[in-house]
């Protein structure tokens, strides 16, 4: 690992981050003013007054990654995968004729159903874990499919035939073709193959070599083309094999045009005539925006290009189209769902999801307990449980020798796992964690790739920090794991986030968040109660440097001076139920709801 030791006065224009305010003991929480770790360092920084800035970089930022990969990179993607496919089913068509089954898929859904009642949910979905994935929707795909499955439903997932995906690996079947009508006399022929996710949820994937025979799962302005394309094949698929969902299940603006072809395709006459949609909504900052041309493709003709359908400043939004015309919304947690109705969170669409009344609500993510469980995870060079902590010891230990760090178990480790994105809050972090190791006992882990500009960044805080602070530029299942389980606390200082999954592991796994109360990591972080030693991490509201600073000095105290409470928070955050159980259920009164309101039509 390359260094280079740092100045030991502070200097003036840092190309890398703007000055820092100096600390205001008048604003940090009470127990950290007095905490003998942070006293001297505090008044020495309120001493110097503005002059205190961060160090600027004194060598050229250091271009390889710090932390080397696993020399075994493609084993550990392998361990990684707990889900698995397997060959497919027979064919839903023939079973039609075998069993007297076959007629009751093929009767229209019941508003009058119970909850509880098995019903058919077809899952359309440009992402689903561990097959392709960029983000939480892909895990949130895979969970809540797997659990509707535990709980007695008949689900099944739609998705493209990516290149990407290998075939053999998952045991992908071809099926047969399919033929797809769309608009200007236009019709699209694509092959059908089969697969099972962990053996539970069959998955029919759309194989279209025009569109989907490409590694990456975006590619631009093409995006309307492709995944229109996947969503009028999905519902085709259904009418072909007889299987009538009661309710199509989309995801985000990639499918969200499913929704639409429902209430105008096969509004009248057809199979799905009294088929449900919802919507989920897992980031509302990625909307779906394309030229209006695509519209004469879809079948749809220029009365469709208003504001109360697709239209969005003279162009089309196919989220918003989805909203319109879905028949409940949700999103993936509750505080995100009142968000997204202000004229901020919203992003635009706040008005015409305010519109939709109490048919937008929000479910919070859970969390797939067969991966991410500190007693069973196979990436651990130690396991632990609420009841013997020993194992995460050996964790920090091995943390701190791998990332070069001083090894000492009474120094607290803080970890950032993600990508470096401005949602995340970086600028944040630029602005707190050069100051909080110069003022305090603490070191930092930091796993993840993204903006160059913050992939430097975080080079040059550990050439400044030798021992102290180190990265991975890069992403890892193998250390993502470790530093979960490694780590003392974990910063996560979004902007905005609808959900977020990193601090519900860190709670499972003993490591208490740090977060701005916003979206889903408002609902997940039971913020620190000084009086009474409860609680699962620390909130901050503010979205500054100088917030995130104090937070951070607020843990350090409590790591220090209220030992006991640290650890009373660790079994807290342990013993929280963030499986997708729970939310399933929820789920399924959404999904009653949604029949109802279809059937009043």
């Amino acid at each position: 690992m390359a260094k280079s030791s740092s100045p030991k006065k502070p200097l003036k224009n840092n190309p890398l981050s703007s000055p820092t305010p100096p600390p205001d003991p008048n604003l940090l929480p009470a127990s950290a003013k007095t905490s003998p770790k942070l006293k001297a360092s505090l008044k020495k920084a309120a001493d110097l007054g503005t002059k205190l800035q961060v160090a600027p970089v004194t060598t050229p930022p250091v271009e390889k990654v710090i932390v080397p990969a696993p020399e075994t990179p493609v084993t550990a993607k392998k361990k990684a995968v707990k889900i698995t496919l397997t060959s497919p089913e027979p064919k839903p068509k023939k079973e039609t004729k075998k069993t007297p089954v076959a007629k009751a898929k093929k009767t229209p859904p019941s508003a009058a159903e119970s909850p509880t009642a098995a019903k058919r949910l077809l899952f359309i979905t440009a992402e689903c874990t561990p097959l392709a994935q960029t983000g939480g929707l892909g895990d949130a795909v895979a969970g809540l499919t797997k659990a509707l499955v535990h709980r007695g439903h008949d689900v099944r997932i739609v998705m493209p035939l990516y290149s990407r995906i290998d075939r053999v690996r998952y045991g992908i079947t071809f099926s047969r073709t399919c033929c797809v009508h769309f608009g200007r006399g236009e019709e699209v022929w694509v092959g059908i193959y089969e697969g099972k996710l962990d053996g539970q949820v069959p998955i029919w994937f759309i194989d279209y070599e025009r569109y989907f025979g490409r590694h990456e799962i975006y590619s631009g302005d093409e995006d309307a083309y492709r995944f229109g394309v996947l969503s009028k094949a999905a519902l085709q698929i259904c009418k072909d094999a007889d299987w009538i969902p009661h309710v199509a299940h989309v995801h985000d603006w990639m499918t969200a045009i499913a929704a639409v072809f429902l209430k105008t395709w096969d509004r009248v006459l057809s199979p799905l005539s009294n088929t449900a949609s919802v919507l989920t909504i897992h980031n509302i900052g990625y909307q779906g925006k394309f030229d209006p041309s695509v519209l004469s493709f879809y079948g749809f003709g220029g009365d469709y290009l208003t504001p109360d359908k697709f239209e969005d400043f003279q162009g089309i939004n196919l989220l918003k189209a989805g909203i319109q015309y879905a028949d409940v919304v949700t999103t993936v947690s509750p505080n995100y769902a009142n968000e997204i109705k202000g004229p901020i969170g919203g992003m635009g669409l706040g008005l015409y999801l305010n519109d939709r009344g109490d048919r937008v609500s929000g479910i919070l993510n859970g969390v797939d307990t067969s991966v991410w469980n500190p007693a069973i995870d196979t990436f651990l060079p130690a396991r632990y449980s609420r009841d013997n902590l020993a194992g995460k010891a050996e964790c920090k230990r091995i943390l701190q020798e791998r990332f070069g760090l001083t090894v000492d178990p009474k120094i607290p480790i803080f970890a950032v796992i993600s990508r470096f994105a401005p949602q995340k809050g970086f600028d944040l972090m630029r602005g707190s964690l050069p100051q909080a190791l110069r003022d305090m006992v603490m070191q930092v882990v930091v796993l993840g790739t993204g903006d160059a500009f913050t992939e430097h960044f975080f080079r040059w805080l550990t050439e400044a920090n030798p021992g102290r602070a180190n990265a991975h530029i890069g992403f890892s299942p193998e250390i993502s794991h470790l530093i979960e389980a490694g780590s003392d606390f974990f910063i996560m200082p979004s902007i905005y986030e609808p959900c977020g999954l990193n601090q519900m592991y860190s709670s499972l796994y003993g490591t208490l968040p740090i977060v701005r109360a916003t979206g889903g990591l408002d609902d997940t972080v039971e913020n620190y109660d000084e009086s009474t030693g409860t609680g699962t991490g620390f909130k901050f509201w503010e979205i500054s440097g100088r917030a995130l600073y104090y937070t951070i000095g607020w843990a350090v105290a409590t790591w220090y001076d209220r030992p006991q409470h640290y650890a009373a928070m660790q079994q807290q955050g342990m013993a929280r139920d963030f499986t997708w159980e729970a939310s399933a259920q929820q789920y399924e009164h959404v999904y009653e709801n949604a029949i109802s309101y279809r059937a009043s039509l």
